[in-house]
């Protein structure tokens, strides 16, 4: 730990490359082209429609926009679109599963429908969108209600999507009759399938993320938690692991992340600095009956902390996790503007590979990673979440960071303008269209073009 930059980097092969994350991050694009030259696709062309700016040569396709009736006539579409993921449906059509991040408050709430609808006073859930070949909308319907603070989750290897409440209220908090702070699980083509069971074994905490390792069915989750002491990260061992839909049901063991000597992971600066014997400690209550999961006792050695963690995702044969950023104003260990760890499951091994910032070679241009997928055509796609003018950053495996979209919808005034951030960026199964949320006002784009 005692490494200097320029060690940790010649250690890599990274030196004089400006490339900002250790050779491990490679595996992140295993099976995916390579991006050419210094990646990108030129200049964001202005969008005369003041909805959406692209790159010349891409076009958008407003699938969705809060306030507008659902297809199925079972009300408007919510507000707060957030998380979502594109799952392949029969002849060659697409489900899409949209998070809708509705607080107690929330202006437009998801519709409750019977056999969907978890607790009648909760305002989240999750809607879903049925796409035809060209991204025509064919039915859109709710595919959950009656959950809280939707922000995240994750996709199943046997294509569900597990949403994430971001929130710790229990019943009789804000209104509602029942406790939240849950995962469950939708099936975006046949919603009552899975109906409106939360996985409670998963634990009761402010979830954000998660992600499954499709060969041990283990699933690791992040928590956003807001105030010290920050979120920690889980794993979930269920009794049951990849036995389809409904396997998590089945229960198992709730464990916590903790890096032997590292009490908030914001500690940690250097790109490349690995750690071994990653511990995993059994949460004392999952249910969080009387106490936060994070302020629970875990031992004289304690548990590891950080703030902002969101995005999970699985690559290769390792899971990675975001800290959107940190800062020591707000308690944290130390200042960042965002990382990307890696965990190595078959070696117990945790790597910081990518350090975003002023102070780093990837510089990303706003602030704040937060949602953050693969594209098939080698790279990342970032959705940013910070303050001024929004966009969607490509990240190639070089370290190249380059504009993909920008938000045009101003929500303030002409003297003070406003965007909404992006969220929920996913690509369809063939890889051919990027799909993406604008949060406010709540918008679901189609993006389609010549990818690399």
């Amino acid at each position: 730990m005692s490494a200097t930059r320029r060690q940790v980097l010649t250690r890599t092969g990274a030196v004089g490359t400006g490339i900002a994350f250790s050779g491990a991050f490679a595996e992140l694009f295993a099976g995916t082209a390579a991006a050419r030259g210094n990646g990108g696709y030129g200049p964001l062309i202005p969008d005369p429609d003041g909805m959406l700016d692209l790159p010349r040569g891409f076009r958008y396709k407003v699938l969705s926009r809060e306030g507008d009736q659902l297809r199925s006539g079972e009300g408007p579409v919510p507000t707060n679109h957030d998380g979502m993921a594109a799952f392949a449906g029969r002849r060659g059509r697409v489900h899409l599963v949209r998070n809708h991040e509705n607080r107690h408050n929330g202006r437009i709430g998801v519709p409750t429908v019977e056999g969907l609808t978890y607790d009648p006073m909760g305002k989240g859930g999750c809607t879903a969108l049925e796409l035809d070949g060209r991204n025509n909308v064919r039915n859109e319907y709710v595919a959950i209600a009656g959950t809280a603070v939707n922000c995240a989750g994750g996709p199943s290897p046997w294509g569900t999507w597990l949403t994430c409440e971001e929130t710790e209220d229990k019943a009789g908090t804000n209104g509602y009759t029942k406790d939240h702070g849950f995962i469950f699980e939708v099936d975006g083509g046949d919603p009552h399938r899975t109906g409106a069971v939360p996985l409670t074994a998963m634990g009761r905490f402010q979830h954000e993320a998660i992600a499954i390792d499709p060969r041990s069915g283990i699933v690791y989750e992040t928590e956003d938690a807001f105030e010290r002491p920050f979120g920690l990260f889980y794993r979930f061992l269920p009794h049951k692991p990849l036995g389809g839909t409904g396997s998590l049901r089945a229960g198992g063991a709730l464990e916590a992340m903790r890096v032997p000597g590292v009490a908030d992971l914001s500690e940690i600066q250097e790109i490349g600095a690995s750690f071994d014997r990653i511990e995993w400690v059994p949460v004392p209550d999952s249910q969080a009956k009387e106490t936060p999961i994070r302020l629970q006792d875990f031992g004289p050695k304690g548990i590891t902390h950080a703030q902002k963690l969101e995005g999970c995702y699985w690559g290769g044969t390792s899971v990675y996790f975001i800290s959107s950023f940190a800062r020591s104003s707000e308690g944290s260990a130390g200042d960042h503007f965002g990382q990307v760890w890696k965990y190595e499951p078959h070696r117990r091994r945790l790597t910081l590979v990518i350090v975003f910032g002023p102070d780093t070679d990837i510089q990303l241009p706003g602030e704040s990673p937060d949602n953050i997928c693969l594209a098939p055509s080698g790279g990342l796609m970032v959705c940013e979440d910070g303050g001024g003018v929004q966009h969607v950053y490509g990240l190639t495996k070089r370290g190249d960071v380059y504009p993909m979209a920008r938000n045009a919808q101003n929500i303030g005034t002409e003297t003070e303008p406003e965007w909404g951030e992006f969220a929920g960026v996913a690509f369809s199964p063939d890889g051919d269209t990027m799909y993406v949320n604008c949060y406010t006002p709540g918008t679901t784009f189609a993006v389609t073009g010549r990818w690399h």
